[in-house]
């Protein structure tokens, strides 16, 4: 029993803290911008050299330390701060990881770097990237105007006509609309160090190695044993990832796996109507809300366990329950390796059965004696899983994730109890339309929001 495992996880562990100050005060200098460092960031910036001191790293971020404080700060210099900052959050997302997975008792692939193949990425592309990111170091985030912002555009209109920069063309897209948004920056009243430094890393290190895929692909044929659904909605997209257990054909150990479709969106579309823009994946749909099964055939699978769904290769097939499935193929299932540059503590989100446990009307779980959040936060408009069926269950799948110094279970599916009789709900049971009478009333009294706007697209793209 999971729940029981759980209650195992350590609160702390060791050297956690320590390296998470160290990347703050690395990203309160960045805030402030790396031309000016004051004797605090400057000490912030010591501090990140020096826990990465007994690394491979160690000399080269000495001497970008060494040439940043005689106010030399190129390229190759916040390349190397970069890959320190990114170095020291992977060694807590693997201190972490290994914690979870020692708990679980779940055995994990390891990485296996692929050979260096293909065709270069073009220089001049990703000079101009790294051009516009050593600015907004030296800047900092609150020196960003509209000016700064724009000084992207040049840049990001010549790495969206290059497919194989489209990773590090959609990272800067989003990064700069941030920006855009926020200006001028100096006038916030709180800043998103964490985040923005987040992002700014990634694009740095992308901007050095050019296109990353994460491992080469391999193909997989199968069952697929789903899990439970992850919905995650913006303003402007959705995106559905499957966390589910792959049955290998000619067998095999059973292999945890994921798989991702997503659309553009506008912010008016919300809530169940979500899954109307993802029609275009109806073997998935129906599997998210049949609860089925779905045999794979020769679908791409990458080295970090993320399937590339193709409807053309997949098929629904028999009735699959989640919760049998959590309970009889999950605990002995494989985890994927983590490519290098995913191993950050904020991308932990690792499937897990729950039970025996007591519901708290504050959201926590208590497992014989232990506390674990419930992030009900994450619980998506769109589908029939609501707070107070996860207060009310006796059973989840969720996703374990670790925010804030502290695991949280995201909730995929709860079995509960309501009036004495036992309902299930899954994130997925509405991908083919709403099944709460309700629920389908208010939405004819609202309208069809994306078939208004697909029909006010075609008058437009007639005209």
């Amino acid at each position: 029993m999971q729940g029981v495992q759980l209650a195992g996880l350590p609160a702390e562990v060791p050297g956690v803290a320590e390296a998470l100050d160290a990347v703050a005060g690395f990203d309160a200098a960045l805030a402030g911008g790396l031309a000016r460092l004051g004797p605090q960031h400057t000490e912030a910036v010591n501090a990140l050299a020096g826990a990465v001191g007994a690394s491979p790293l160690g000399t080269a971020m000495a001497d970008a330390v060494g040439k940043l404080a005689a106010g030399s700060i190129g390229v190759a210099e916040l390349t190397v701060l970069a890959g320190a900052r990114a170095a020291l959050l992977g060694s807590v997302h693997d201190a972490l990881l290994g914690g979870l997975d020692g708990a679980l008792e779940r055995p994990r692939t390891a990485w296996e770097e692929p050979p260096a193949g293909g065709d270069p990425a073009p220089a001049n592309l990703l000079a101009g990237a790294r051009s516009w990111l050593q600015e907004l170091a030296i800047t900092g985030w609150r020196g960003v105007d509209d000016a700064l912002v724009s000084a992207a555009d040049q840049a990001l209109e010549a790495l969206w006509a290059e497919p194989r920069l489209r990773r590090l063309a959609v990272l800067l897209d989003g990064l700069a609309a941030e920006l855009r948004a926020s200006c001028p920056v100096a006038t916030m009243e709180r800043v998103p160090e964490r985040r923005w430094a987040d992002l700014w890393t990634r694009a740095v290190l992308l901007a050095h190695t050019g296109g990353w895929t994460g491992g080469a692909a391999t193909t997989v044929s199968g069952r697929l044993l789903p899990l439970g659904v992850d919905v995650q909605e913006h303003g402007t997209a959705v995106q559905a990832q499957l966390h589910a257990v792959l049955e290998p054909a000619g067998g095999g150990p059973a292999r945890l796996v994921r798989a991702a479709v997503a659309a553009a969106k506008v912010d008016s579309i919300v809530g169940p109507a979500i899954w109307r823009l993802l029609e275009g994946y109806p073997t998935l749909l129906a599997v998210l809300a049949e609860r089925r099964a779905a045999d794979v055939d020769g679908m791409p699978l990458t080295a970090g366990g993320d399937l590339l769904w193709d409807e053309e290769r997949a098929t629904a097939g028999e009735a699959a329950d989640p919760f049998a499935t959590a309970r009889v193929r999950l605990p002995a299932a494989e985890a994927p390796a983590v490519p290098p540059l995913d191993r950050h503590p904020v991308r932990i989100a690792e499937p897990v059965l729950v039970e025996g446990y007591q519901a708290k009307r504050d959201g926590t779980f208590d497992l014989n004696g232990e506390t674990l959040a419930v992030d009900l936060d994450r619980l998506p408009p769109s589908g029939p899983l609501i707070e107070q069926l996860v207060k009310a269950s006796t059973a989840c799948v969720g996703l374990l994730r670790w925010d804030a110094g502290r695991w949280t279970l995201q909730p995929l599916a709860v079995q509960s109890t309501v009036k004495k009789a036992p309902v299930e709900a899954h994130n997925g049971d509405w991908a083919l339309g709403p099944t709460d009478p309700k629920i389908v009333k208010a939405q004819a009294r609202a309208g069809d929001a994306v078939f208004v706007l697909t029909e006010r697209a075609g008058r437009l793209l007639r005209k």
